[in-house]
């Protein structure tokens, strides 16, 4: 098949590195795969080097940019694409659009990735149904979120995140060391994570206010130097805390090595893949019980759950998974077989494989 993957999604984020992950397996596959994006997105960083795929620099201005309604349509005739798979919400308007207006014929499946702050009014939902042969969404949770949204059932299909085992290797002893001294991170240091764009963090840190230990320190990464100095200064955390900043794809898996749990406190993850990242590089996981983190951790089994806002909660969790080695090592084992059988980069490009060659087949 040939396939177009478009997104205009440039964080240090799950979803870029999804996009990367389906594209780069789904090119193994045999598939002839096509990568639309910003020229100076991670996402070109990210998969120019892949075999069988080919980076397509787009910059849409707009929900209605026409230059980029024509140039997707020129790419349809040019590689003769057979699914257009869009993956954030500019690109969702263009390639409707496309098909409506400007006579693109290729199937069109749009991927949702993240909690539907708003899902519109009735002909906003409509122009989304209409407009698409199906959405997929990356969980289950997220699948009942938008049937309460007013998306029909039979429109939606489920198809989980997965990452791929062989990059969970390409960290470096020395760069990890190199970042303990610059952190000055000591033996006996306990370092509680978040590798995330802004996710409600604050709540970490209200956390940690409560336990007062002094030898817990917090790294975030993926959030600008001081963001949260205020309230460190009223919680009197200021010297507990750490900032990575933004990072590099080839290096952020040197941070989670610094880490004894990672937390995840979100109320917008659709699925939350850097919980599976975690768990691959051998991290605990505490996360909100929100969304489709659901689907990936499961209370007491693979990781710790708290409800959004619950602070003590989440202060209790955390002292007693720091205190308590053996519940440590059954989540981090458990985190295994989690991130590496059950969500795999090549299970999710099979479901994808098969759910595109089902829809061509019912479109004939």
């Amino acid at each position: 098949m040939n396939i177009l993957l478009i997104t205009q999604e440039d964080f240090l984020a799950g979803s870029t590195f999804s996009v990367s992950y389906l594209a780069q397996s789904m090119a193994a596959r045999g598939n002839n795969v096509y990568v639309a994006a910003r020229p100076d997105s991670l996402l070109n960083e990210l998969v120019r080097a892949m075999a069988g795929v080919t980076f397509l620099p787009i910059t849409i201005q707009s929900r209605f940019d026409k230059a980029s309604i024509r140039l997707l349509k020129s790419w349809v005739e040019t590689y003769k694409l057979d699914v257009i798979n869009a993956q954030s919400s500019k690109d969702r308007y263009i390639t409707i659009l496309a098909r409506m207006f400007y006579g693109v014929k290729s199937p069109l499946f749009h991927t949702r990735r993240q909690y539907p702050m708003s899902a519109g009014g009735f002909l906003q939902r409509k122009f989304y149904v209409t407009g698409t042969d199906k959405i997929i969404v990356i969980s289950e949770e997220l699948k009942r979120i938008f049937i309460q949204k007013g998306f029909p059932a039979q429109h939606l299909h489920v198809i989980h995140n997965g990452i791929p085992a062989a990059r969970f290797k390409q960290w470096s002893e020395e760069e990890v060391q190199r970042l303990r001294e610059k952190f000055e991170i000591k033996p006996g240091d306990i370092v509680i994570g978040s590798i995330s764009r802004l996710k409600h963090q604050e709540q970490i840190l209200q956390a940690l206010a409560i336990l007062n230990r002094p030898e817990i320190k917090i790294l975030f990464v993926g959030i600008t130097e001081g963001y949260f100095d205020s309230l460190c200064r009223e919680l009197n955390l200021k010297n507990k805390v750490m900032y990575g900043g933004a990072v590099k794809a080839d290096v952020v898996l040197n941070y989670y090595r610094l880490l004894t749990v990672n937390v995840l406190a979100s109320t917008m993850d659709g699925f939350g893949l850097v919980l599976l990242e975690a768990m691959a590089m051998g991290i605990p996981v505490v996360a909100t019980r929100f969304g489709g983190i659901v689907d990936v951790v499961h209370h007491d089994v693979n990781g710790l759950l708290f409800n959004d806002g619950d602070i003590e909660t989440l202060a209790g969790q955390l002292g007693f998974l720091v205190d308590h080695e053996p519940l440590r090592n059954h989540l981090i084992t458990q985190g295994y077989k989690t991130a590496y059988e059950e969500f795999s980069i090549e299970k999710t490009a099979a479901n994808y494989e098969t759910f595109f060659h089902q829809q061509l087949e019912m479109a004939k």
